[in-house]
């Protein structure tokens, strides 16, 4: 077998996409009588500062001639890759082996390319040590990802971490019609959103139904028509089939780590790291406890802090404020989550919680979080039941009293408090979600889930 991997080929500026370039490869594949097994879609480490909007690097798995491979791959990254865009550095790596046979440290690039920052001299040294045909424009950097997508087969498929749920997933993507690229797209909204309910929950964020609004249709100058995600091969088609646009120039299925959260770093045993763990430029899965009551600030976008320790006074259910000398992490609902805000507005300070996301500037991104426990009462100042009116203060440690009655009380009253939040997983809406992001309809989590339509 031989296995070819490519990244970078793609512009924020002028579109193209490394999937068609990878279906072109395959189709010039199969035209010299080989077989092409499978393509793999593998997203990197949603946080690398140079990526384009996915991060996907292509492995094609096929029985053709190394050499023969090689050749015909350069030939299509060279004519299709936008170089005219300087950030735009296509690399290619091929192998002669079984897509399951990379080296360890193959497979350790691959793992790591998905939740760490890599560099190009990274994966020359391997590339050097393990005797691989590779190529590279501009500076080289697309041979990272290709190098990665040569190891991902056994490196960040079903099995690759001890202690982790990692699977496969697909997506079946349709190309236009080369002279309407760059132009907009012509697909009937209504057969989307009917195509979409065929076939839930085995496909997903096909649509978003809270925004109206077709997910699996991109807004980009590139080839895609429309990319359908879910669990099963068949389905994906299927949906995709439904769909009333445009001609379909090209359609390609893709094995992908997509909607599997195969990017948060955990801790080894716990499933999460600690809030001291955390680090710009990586996503992770911590748990803690709110320590401050969100806010919404200037954009819509939404704040709280996390807290390891407990909130000040959580013993004795008055929940606010932050613990003292505990380590705090800044977590964000940023406008673009939608809906997804009100849920993290309903948190309150002394709620346990998991959170997931990526930290950036100091700040974690929410991409999910779970509740584990709800503050459920509240330490509100005492009423005089004489007339009715609130106390005062009768002075530091003396508790509350009233003026007019004299009557007294020795602490504050403990009431029920009511939450508009349930135990359990919230997420972001489909037409906010990362590609890598797991949905909560896929099941699997650790607690009642709450999905998102």
């Amino acid at each position: 077998m031989t296995v070819v991997g490519i990244d970078d080929t793609d512009s924020r500026e002028f579109g193209m996409c490394t999937t068609y370039v990878a279906t072109r490869v395959a189709e010039r594949l199969r035209q010299t009588s080989a077989t092409v097994e499978r393509l793999l879609l593998i997203r990197l480490n949603p946080a690398v500062e140079y990526k384009t909007r996915g991060n996907a690097a292509l492995a094609i798995h096929t029985d053709c001639d190394p050499d023969v491979a090689f050749d015909i791959a350069r030939e299509e990254l060279e004519a299709n890759a936008e170089t005219a865009d300087d950030g735009t550095n296509p690399g290619l790596v091929v192998a002669d082996h079984e897509p399951a046979a990379a080296p360890d440290s193959v497979r350790e690039f691959a793992r790591a390319a998905v939740r760490e920052h890599l560099e190009i001299a990274d994966a020359e040294r391997i590339l050097e040590r393990v005797g691989y045909r590779h190529w590279g424009a501009g500076n080289g950097r697309g041979r990272i990802g290709a190098l990665a997508a040569v190891g991902s087969w056994d490196g960040v498929g079903p099995g690759a971490e001890a202690g982790r749920t990692a699977d496969w997933t697909y997506e079946y993507i349709s190309y236009r019609e080369p002279d309407r690229w760059g132009t907009p797209r012509t697909v009937d909204h209504e057969s989307v959103f009917e195509a979409a309910d065929a076939d839930y929950p085995d496909v997903w964020d096909t649509v978003d139904r809270g925004e109206d609004e077709t997910v699996c249709v991109p807004h980009t100058p590139g080839p895609i028509l429309h990319g359908i995600r879910g669990d099963d091969p068949d389905a994906v088609r299927a949906v995709a089939d439904r769909i009333e646009s445009e001609p379909v120039a090209d359609a390609q299925l893709f094995v992908t780590n997509q909607g599997t959260d195969a990017h948060l770093r955990t801790g080894a045993g716990t499933g999460t790291d600690t809030l001291e763990d955390v680090q710009d430029g990586h996503a992770y899965r911590v748990d803690g406890t709110v320590g401050s009551d969100p806010e919404t600030r200037r954009g819509g976008h939404v704040f709280f802090t996390l807290i390891e320790g407990e909130t000040e006074g959580e013993g004795e259910g008055e929940g606010e404020g932050e613990g003292e000398g505990d380590t705090q992490l800044e977590c964000a609902a940023f406008e673009p989550t939608k809906r997804f805000r009100d849920r993290v507005r309903a948190l309150r300070a002394g709620d346990r919680i998991t959170v997931c996301g990526e930290s950036a500037r100091g700040t974690l991104k929410l991409e999910k979080f779970a509740v584990r426990e709800l503050v459920t009462t509240e330490r509100v100042t005492p009423v005089c039941e004489d007339c009715g009116r609130t106390m005062e203060s009768a002075g530091r440690n003396q508790g509350y009293r009233c003026r007019d009655c004299e009557t007294s009380a020795a602490e504050r009253d403990e009431v029920p408090l009511e939450r508009d939040l349930d135990t359990g997983w919230y997420e972001v809406p489909p037409c906010a979600r990362r590609h890598i992001a797991k949905p909560l309809v896929r099941g699997g989590f650790d607690g009642p889930v709450h999905p998102e339509r």
